[in-house]
């Protein structure tokens, strides 16, 4: 149940609805990516604040869900322990792959971060609560949101190690590990594109320098 609730939510497209409402789908401009900064690339951060939020409460509900399944019950802080860790790290895993494929947006997802970060704000509050702390001070310091966010999203392991056992923090580093992969499949799809858009240039060429009249390289006159 956990894992089939955590699909779903994680399937419902947010920045696809949201950019629809503005004109555009996200995953045809910008780096096609279905996401906060794609959108917010072409909206503006105020528009573009309920993909953040959608995004994020994605990975939050699902963890709750494989919380509530597994009967509610958490360490100190609010941490997951006990009979809690595999439903919800389950669930917010489930999540991640929804928003990745999701059901309802013809299996064409973005790259789970937020979603991610959501579910981990369930798995270890306190924890969330220092990388939220991290973000500000590095977003602000550097003057670079995304900055920020790269550094608290890869310290949330480190900021764990505080509050759980490594076992756990082994389970989010698994997680994380997932997110490396839609950049790794975003980067060779990207590859892709470009080759075939060079191959398709090159046969145009080609199909002009055939053409009856075109002056060839290296001709006499």
């Amino acid at each position: 149940m956990p894992v089939i609730g955590g699909y779903l939510l994680g399937s419902v497209p947010v920045a696809v609805l949201v950019g629809r409402a503005h004109g555009f789908d996200p995953r045809t401009v910008g780096d096609r990516n279905p996401g906060f900064w794609n959108v917010m690339q072409r909206v503006g951060g105020r528009s573009a604040a309920p993909v953040f939020a959608g995004d994020l409460l994605k990975g939050t509900a699902a963890g709750l869900l494989g919380l509530a399944a597994s009967g509610a019950r958490t360490g100190r802080l609010g941490t997951v322990t006990g009979a809690g860790v595999l439903p919800v790290y389950a669930a917010v895993g489930a999540a991640m792959a929804g928003h990745a494929w999701p059901l309802f947006a013809g299996r064409k997802g973005g790259r789970c971060v937020l979603t991610f970060a959501g579910g981990f704000a369930v798995i270890c509050p306190p924890a969330f609560g220092l990388g939220l702390g991290l973000l500000a001070a590095t977003g602000i310091g550097g003057r670079s949101f995304a900055r920020g966010a790269r550094v608290a999203v890869f310290s949330l392991p480190a900021l764990q190690l505080m509050f759980a056992p490594a076992e756990h923090v082994a389970a989010t580093g698994a997680l994380m590990t997932f997110i490396g992969l839609r950049f790794g499949q975003a980067a060779l799809a990207d590859h892709a594109t470009g080759r075939h858009r060079s191959q398709r240039l090159g046969h145009r060429l080609g199909r002009l320098a055939t053409r009856p009249g075109t002056r060839r390289t290296g001709a006499r006159a």
